[in-house]
């Protein structure tokens, strides 16, 4: 009996455990969409759609922001000039009556508004402190005495040089970090007609040469945008992410799973196959190795039966019974199963169906489950018998160096017929074998051949007369065959079948006699014969002098 390791107990099934529920549900999951191959390609699909749809609605959204800010910044530039131009120009033309001038120092005189230059000058403070993300600014290099000096960043100074040489260009810079962009546009004041008689005449101004068309000053645009501060504004982009994201993270973590589940699946299938791998190895000393390949490459097993025409081998060892008992039980059986695994051998390399061992008995056939041609397979049968008798005779050689007094002799018998053969037995427990009278005459045939002999039906005879010579013997009788049947004993092997040299082999008191005829080369031919008759010789010498008295 040959003992495995048992199966690891499996769970109750009334009280699956986590990784098992979680299992069964994964696994539903996958098979739903895998079966519902529409559903998954919608689904895929709609994810798809969803980022343009996530992409316009933000783009709305901005839009909406944008033009809102935009207004509500125009609104409050609006408001800051109207208040303006109400407080300090025409509130201050209502107040002083009929006489109005135009002055930069309006304010110390009642009734006076003021210039161009002051007018942009306090404009732009208006708008500066009530807009946060737009300025204005208005400067020049040659400011009136009573204003302070503008300090000239690189940018503005660039800007100055370029506009005197091209006055209708316009230079703009974009700067910021990765939080907010900032766009700063710088334009020329070009003086006018106007302004350069006052320029020139004014005592305050720094130049008195200024020419209709020169660039004065610059006026400076400065436009911020915070990024940082509309990364919300894109909403639905982000909550679409923010879906994809977790969509992502549950199908890589379904799949992580999904393969971790594999993987044990697999490690166990590894552990199963490697089981299964064991006992079909050891079930496979059970079956002839013909019969094996046909069920595991998928062939049915049931109870079924065919009727073939075979070539039966039945080979018995002479004597066993006397052998057995003069031999301990672990020697022979040590020695039993060397001779049939040899005998087995040979069998498998003549293409023969090993079926059964019957004690110190085998039953070899040839035809199935693959058959060569009735003729083929009598003549690879044959071959093998004269093989089995060859080897036998080199295990004696070596079994006598052993100590085995009595090594074994073998009768053998060889038939040709029709049989029926394939799976006998019940649904539980099947043999395949095969029965008739064709096979019981092969058993016969081996019971009258001689030890070391093989016997052959006439059929078989036939079939392979080019190989062996063969003498026939006396008819003999057997239930279920209507006629008598002559059988041939095999006295050897023609000289175009023999492809072995032969091996003699003798023992007996005084006796012990091994010649394989192949192995002697010719330089000891000669010394092995002129020993060979020395003992002829001898042997001679002692017959006449035994018949002398």
């Amino acid at each position: 009996m040959v003992a495995t390791a048992p199966y690891p107990a499996e769970p109750p099934h009334d009280a699956p455990t986590a990784p098992g529920r979680a299992a069964a549900l994964s696994e539903r999951i996958s098979g739903f969409f895998a079966r519902r191959l529409s559903i998954t390609i919608m689904l895929v699909l709609l994810v798809l759609a969803g980022l343009p749809v996530a992409v316009w609605l933000d783009l709305r959204n901005m839009s909406e922001r944008a033009l809102t800010e935009q207004a509500n910044e125009l609104s409050s530039t609006i408001d800051s000039i109207r208040n303006y131009y109400a407080s300090r120009v025409v509130g201050r033309v209502l107040a002083n009556g009929e006489k109005t001038h135009v002055l930069p120092n309006y304010a110390d005189v009642p009734g006076a508004i003021p210039i161009p230059a002051t007018l942009s000058l306090e404009l732009g403070d208006l708008i500066n402190r009530n807009n946060g993300n737009t300025q204005f600014r208005f400067f020049s290099d040659y400011p009136f005495k009573n204003r302070p000096p503008h300090a000239f960043d690189d940018f503005e100074r660039r800007a100055l040089e370029s506009l005197r040489q091209n006055p209708h260009a316009r230079v703009s810079e974009v700067s910021g970090s990765i939080f907010d962009r900032r766009v700063r546009l710088a334009t020329p004041i070009i003086m006018a007609a106007a302004c350069v008689s006052c320029h020139n005449s004014h005592p305050d101004s720094p130049k008195h040469d200024w020419q209709v068309g020169d660039v004065r000053g610059i006026e400076e645009f400065i436009i911020s945008q915070p990024i940082g501060a509309h990364i919300f504004a894109f909403k639905y982009l982000l909550l679409y992410f923010a879906f994809v994201a977790v969509s992502g993270l549950a199908f890589i973590g379904l799949q992580r799973y999904q393969s971790s589940v594999i993987a044990r699946f697999n490690r166990e299938l590894a552990r199963s196959n490697e089981f299964l791998s064991s006992l079909a190895r050891k079930i496979a000393k059970y079956l002839p190795p013909q019969l094996y390949r046909g069920i595991f490459a998928g062939k049915d097993v049931e109870i079924a039966t065919e009727r073939k025409k075979l070539t039966v081998f039945f080979s018995d060892i002479v004597d066993f019974t006397a052998t057995a008992e003069r031999m301990q039980p672990e020697e022979l059986t040590a020695l039993l199963n060397e001779y049939l695994t040899e005998m087995s051998s040979i069998a498998a390399a003549h293409g023969g169906t090993v079926n059964k061992f019957i004690g110190d008995a085998i039953l070899v056939f040839f035809g199935d489950p693959e058959s060569r041609g009735a003729v083929k397979d009598a003549k690879a049968c044959l071959a093998m018998a004269l093989d089995m008798q060859r080897r036998l005779a080199e295990l004696n050689v070596r079994w006598r160096k052993r100590g085995i007094e009595e090594p074994f002799r073998v009768r053998m018998g060889i038939n040709t017929g029709f049989c029926n053969v394939g799976n006998f037995g019940s649904d539980d427990r099947m043999d395949y074998t095969i029965i008739g009278a064709e096979a019981n005459l092969a058993a016969r045939l081996q019971s009258i051949a001689e030890p070391g002999g093989i016997v052959l039906s006439y059929e078989t005879f036939m079939l392979v007369r080019d190989m062996v010579r063969a003498r026939p013997l006396e008819p003999i009788t057997l239930k279920g065959i209507a006629h008598p049947v002559v059988p041939y004993a095999v006295e050897g092997s023609t000289a175009a079948a023999r492809k072995a040299a032969p091996v003699i082999s003798e023992h007996d008191t005084g006796l012990d006699l091994f010649i394989d005829t192949g192995a002697i080369d010719a330089s000891a031919a000669e010394r092995v014969r002129r020993t060979l008759e020395n003992v002829a010789a001898e042997l001679k010498l002692r017959s006449r002098t035994a018949e002398q008295n």
